[in-house]
């Protein structure tokens, strides 16, 4: 129970406000969509809601921790979506954010993704990464060797 509370508290003051309130806030006095685009806006906020509620099982579960940085998991996870991106936390969040821009039709939710993937990056290659690095060693080496930052790494078969 103590775990649920603390992933919940996270996710509505990191990944809530972000993904969800900055959004609305944008662009609240738009109407939402209709027909082709509406269906793609809900798609897209309802595959971010799946991946990063799998995130978060896969934090709790194989990792022993919650995405919260005070109470990162103690094991490296590598298991559930993480065997294809070690990023999906932030890629639920922009898949959201693409959600929300089809939703409203707004250019602007458009830049404000661009803006936090940027963001993101820095943030992941000069914080996160060595971190990581740090903590996990030789483990951690072996994952960014077999595993994309962002999405899944295309494999090339070996040649004869």
């Amino acid at each position: 129970m103590k775990l649920f509370l603390k992933v919940a508290l996270f996710t509505l003051v990191v990944p809530g406000s972000i993904a969800v309130l900055v959004p609305l806030l944008i662009k609240w006095d738009r109407p939402v969509a209709g027909g082709a685009t509406l269906w793609l806006g809900v798609c897209l906020l309802a595959l971010a809601t799946v991946l990063y509620l799998r995130c978060v099982w896969d934090f709790a579960v194989s990792g022993g921790g919650t995405p919260a940085p005070i109470d990162a998991p103690k094991r490296l996870v590598t298991t559930g979506v993480y065997r294809y991106s070690r990023n999906p936390i932030y890629v639920a969040v922009l898949i959201a954010i693409a959600g929300w821009a089809s939703l409203f039709q707004a250019v602007a939710l458009v830049v404000y993704g661009v803006v936090l993937f940027v963001l993101y990056s820095f943030f992941v290659q000069r914080h996160e990464e060595p971190h990581l690095a740090r903590e996990f060693g030789d483990e951690y080496a072996a994952y960014v060797a077999t595993t994309g930052r962002w999405l899944p790494r295309l494999r090339r078969k070996d040649r004869p």
